[in-house]
């Protein structure tokens, strides 16, 4: 049973067998398999792992690595207590084995440990490294669950570790031992726990602040293909394609502009509070370069290249603690500046917050629909952001302020009387002068409201409008005509859940400005994590929700730590399988504590239970932990 969650492993170990010798004889492994188990096994096969490897393959060890230097005193520590059979893996983000020790990992011919092996899903297919790195979560795989042959008799649990800037796995540390029939748990999850804890205080301990933030500002530029140079004034790290594009004399150019911020620091523009794409970037610089030849955005500079044609340098200003610490240079051609303007052009959309890929995506694609003044349709879960992403496509265009009409609040006859006056418009005025509609909840109209929305798009199929629907409720016919002819112009906002990258902007988006005199609210790594693991059925409205009342709560100082979260968001996962009227009753007893503000004795009353039946059920859903 592969986990995110400490399920057991003993119980259905000789299904497993059954199922995954159904899914190698070229049969359907069966309904009792867990679908993401089942999608592991379909990848190693679509990658061509061979069930029958030897050994996994062997790559070249990174040099220097952060993650071993800080994590070898940790484990030279914990080795040597092992017990039994137990032992320990360290892995990087690339899924390569760092270090190894303690018992043998199951039977590895690998006479100098496991460091050096690849055990990415490509290499190896399903093991709890890889599913660690991929979920961000403690990872399980025991015995039949494992693609290879080789590991048929292990069990492993792997945790991620997280580097203390990025809030990104760093790697894993896994414990391995030998699988046993009928175990409830894997017996290393404790130590798993304690030593990824021991060597996350270890990894914040050797960073250093400043030169970290410049770091990870350039790798995560390089990450994005970009030629980057980053600078403080008495160092540079330049990449490759930087180096071949830039001479020396540019990049003593670059070099003392990053000095000239430095020293200038103090009297800079103040970039004002709100999110951005990094919380230690400010916007970029404004330099004035003459370049009479190649137009360049009044936020980049330009510099002459060997051909004569020019490059555009974005310096983006680093801060940290309050202090400019240093600037990175991205540097790109003229095709490459337009591609970069399309992604980032959701950027210059007022109040929206995010940079993961899905909603990067969906944001472009409503912005590039809302250019023509025809109907456009945003689709989405509760609390995604529909209404915010409304708002701001209606924002800049040069028309009145949006008339917003609620369906769930309508007053009768609202719809019906806005669309007449909008389709008795001349056809010479256009729609200049007639303010947009927002309609939001599309899915609560009534037929009337219905019938006048399809009679104005048949007069006037490019109308000004853009509508929310949230899928779910039963649709009659009217509605549904309506719904097809806006999907032709849709887009899909993804829920929350699918993009927690974009958790930790959110929490600084939307934190109200603190007092004069108070920090701004922070939040530690431990409660990231905890909100990063939710599921958030009510999306971005329900984070929001959280941020105000831990906001409104708190007392302590410092950054927010897991323990002042809502019990519903620090309860740890289930430690066994649930059935399905036991995830309700844990779902109901969870919003019970959180509607009564974690006091057990009014949630026992209104489940209508006993206080001392209460306790019993958290216990039994080790929920009693929190």
């Amino acid at each position: 049973m592969t986990t995110t969650d400490d399920t057991p492993a003993g119980p259905a170990l000789a299904s497993l067998r059954r199922a995954r010798d159904r899914f190698f004889s070229g049969r359907p492994p069966g309904d009792g398999i867990p679908d993401d188990l089942a999608q592991a096994w379909r990848r190693a096969r679509f990658f061509g792992v061979p069930r029958d490897l030897a050994a996994p393959p062997r790559v070249r060890p990174p040099v220097d690595s952060p993650l071993l230097a800080a994590a070898r005193p940790v484990l030279d520590r914990t080795a040597p207590t092992l017990s039994g059979a137990l032992g320990l893996v360290l892995v990087d983000s690339r899924c390569r084995a760092l270090w190894s020790g303690g018992g043998r990992y199951a039977d590895t011919p690998a006479p100098d440990g496991m460091a050096g092996l690849d055990l990415s899903e490509k290499a190896v297919g399903h093991n709890s490294a890889a599913l660690a790195l991929r979920t961000g979560r403690r990872a399980e795989v025991h015995g039949p669950e494992h693609f290879l042959d080789l590991w048929q008799e292990v069990s492993a649990v792997s945790v991620p570790l997280y580097e203390p800037t990025a809030g990104r796995p760093a790697g894993t540390i896994t414990v391995v031992a030998p699988l046993g029939e009928g175990r409830t748990a894997h017996p290393g999850a404790a130590l798993a726990e304690a030593t990824a804890h021991a060597i996350e205080t270890e990894l914040l301990g050797r960073a250093r602040p400043p030169e970290r933030v410049l770091l990870d500002a350039y790798l995560r530029q390089r990450a994005e293909g970009a030629a980057v140079v980053a600078l403080d004034g008495s160092s540079r790290l330049v990449s490759p394609e930087a180096a071949r594009l830039l001479s020396d004399e540019t990049l003593a150019r670059l070099e003392r502009h990053a000095t000239a911020l430095l020293r200038d620091a103090g009297t800079g523009p103040d970039t004002g509070p709100g999110p951005s794409p990094s919380p230690e970037e400010r916007a970029p610089e404004e330099i004035a370069v003459p370049d009479g030849e190649i137009p360049v955005p009044e936020d980049e500079i330009a510099v002459p290249d060997p051909d004569g044609t020019g490059l555009a340098v974005r310096m983006t200003r680093l801060v940290h603690d309050g202090e400019v610490i240093g600037a990175v240079a991205t540097v790109c051609t003229a095709a490459r500046r337009a591609r970069s303007a399309e992604r980032r052009g959701h950027d210059r959309l007022p109040g929206l917050v995010g940079t993961s890929r899905p909603w990067r995506l969906a944001v472009s694609r409503a912005t590039e629909l809302a250019r023509a003044a025809e109907p456009l349709l945003l689709i989405g879960e509760p609390g995604v952001g529909k209404t915010a992403l409304a708002r701001a496509l209606l924002g800049p265009r040069d028309t009145p302020a949006p008339r917003v009409v609620d369906a769930a609040e309508q007053v009768p006859g609202e719809v019906p009387r806005w669309c007449q006056a909008l389709a008795e418009l001349p056809e010479s005025e256009g729609y200049g002068g007639a303010p947009p509609l927002l309609l939001r909840h599309a899915e609560r109209l009534g037929q009337p409201e219905v019938a006048a929305l399809l009679s104005l798009l048949a007069e006037r199929p490019a109308v000004p409008l853009v509508a929310t629907h949230t899928p779910g409720a039963p649709t009659g016919p009217c509605l549904s005509r309506l719904l097809d002819i806006l999907a032709a112009r849709s887009v899909t906002l993804p829920p929350l859940r699918e993009r927690v990258e974009d958790i930790p902007d959110l929490l600084a988006g939307l934190a109200r400005r603190p007092s004069p005199g108070r920090p701004p609210l922070t939040w530690s790594l431990d409660a990231r994590r905890a909100l990063e693991q939710h599921t958030w059925p009510g999306n971005v409205a329900e984070l929001a929700h959280v941020v105000r009342e831990v906001a409104e709560r708190r007392r302590a100082t410092g950054p927010v730590r897991r323990e002042e979260l809502p019990y519903g968001l620090r309860v740890p996962p289930a430690t066994r399988r649930l059935s399905g009227i036991e995830r309700a009753e844990r779902a109901a007893i969870l919003e019970a504590l959180r509607r009564h503000g974690d006091n057990k004795a009014r949630a026992a009353e209104s489940l209508g239970i006993g206080r001392a039946t209460l306790y019993r059920k958290l216990r039994a859903y080790g929920m009693d932990r929190a």
